[in-house]
């Protein structure tokens, strides 16, 4: 089943169980993924995660601002969301990941850290977040 079809389904339950909340957020969700596949994208994992990345960040802007309520809200949005996405790597899976795309790039330093991060992403495939990815590469590089 597509995740289109899933988070259909899911908004379908949301709405008889009364859950005003979620089928506001799956409701958004399922306008992304809509207006991507009429514009050609099939990559229904990548509007995800920019969906996600969009509400942890207007989370991180809210309670900068002092408003904990809506950062709440922003932040259950992203957790429903990820339930949809793939699970994250685990320390110990990335960390392999790392040192493999280091070994492959050929990477000695942290300026050739470009390279490391390329291979490295490509072989994260979105399981983990680019910013965890990146302390992992620079460490790996700082040795």
């Amino acid at each position: 089943m597509a995740i289109a079809d899933q988070v259909s389904a899911d908004v379908k339950d949301a709405m008889r169980a009364g859950d005003k909340e979620r089928v506001g957020a799956l409701r958004l969700v399922l306008s992304e993924l809509q207006k991507a596949a009429k514009e050609g994208s099939d990559d229904e994992l990548a509007i995800l995660r920019r969906e996600r990345k969009r509400r942890v960040e207007a989370a991180s802007a809210y309670r900068e601002a002092g408003r904990t309520d809506l950062a709440d809200g922003e932040e259950k949005e992203a957790k429903l969301i990820s339930t949809y996405l793939p699970a994250e790597l685990t320390e110990p899976e990335l960390e392999a990941i790392v040192e493999q795309a280091v070994r492959e790039s050929g990477a000695t330093s942290v300026r050739d850290m470009g390279g490391a991060m390329k291979a490295a992403m490509a072989a994260v495939d979105g399981r983990a977040d680019g910013k965890r990815v990146s302390g992992m590469v620079k460490a790996a590089l700082n040795g």
